[in-house]
């Protein structure tokens, strides 16, 4: 293998966005289930094991590592089904479903509006899931409304719909590959 600074540095800032989000999924998962909030200890270790995920993606070439998602945070929100057993039984489902051609030709049909729908709800649980974990939070505290209106306006005005570099019809940081990864960072709300 080939190791380049190039590939290496965006791959570091994306785990490191990643292991933020995962220890906010955690937190969403928990309360959404009715569990206590994790302590550093389980925190640790599904970081450990997200990082032994990455490891093996890697040493298998794939070009994906493993994380977890805020998807599967809506979907226990809208069904209300946080069993391990059932996400294990969803797994080898989808393991199979993968093997046999017709299944994905099945779900190639599928009507766009009706995936569109999908999307609008798991999404929609995932920012309601979200924004109630603001409840955590001093909301009388300056510093603390600051965070999150500077995060949710500047998300918007900059890479969101309509934002800056939406609108753009060149790359503003050159031609380079430093500057297609910059946008690539600026561009993603």
């Amino acid at each position: 293998p080939i190791f380049r600074s190039y590939a290496i540095v965006p791959m570091i800032g994306s785990m490191l966005a990643s292991m933020i989000e995962s220890v906010g999924d955690y937190y969403s998962c928990a309360d959404i289930s009715g569990a206590p909030p994790p302590t550093s200890g389980i925190i640790a270790r599904g970081l450990a094991a997200e990082g032994i995920g990455v490891v093996i993606s890697g040493l298998w070439g794939t070009g994906a590592g493993t994380t977890s998602y805020s998807e599967n945070i809506g979907a226990i929100a809208i069904t209300g089904v946080g069993s391990r057993a059932v996400v294990q039984c969803g797994g080898v489902a989808m393991m199979v479903v993968s093997i046999v051609a017709k299944f994905g030709v099945l779900l190639a049909t599928m009507p766009q509006a009706m995936a569109s729908g999908l999307y609008c709800v798991v999404f929609g649980m995932i920012v309601a899931v979200g924004l109630s974990n603001l409840k955590h939070v001093d909301l009388n505290n300056q510093r603390n409304l600051f965070i999150i209106g500077f995060s949710i306006f500047n998300s918007m005005s900059v890479a969101g719909p309509g934002g800056y570099f939406s609108t753009l019809d060149s790359n503003p940081f050159g031609t380079g590959n430093g500057a297609a990864i910059a946008l690539s960072i600026f561009s993603s709300p």
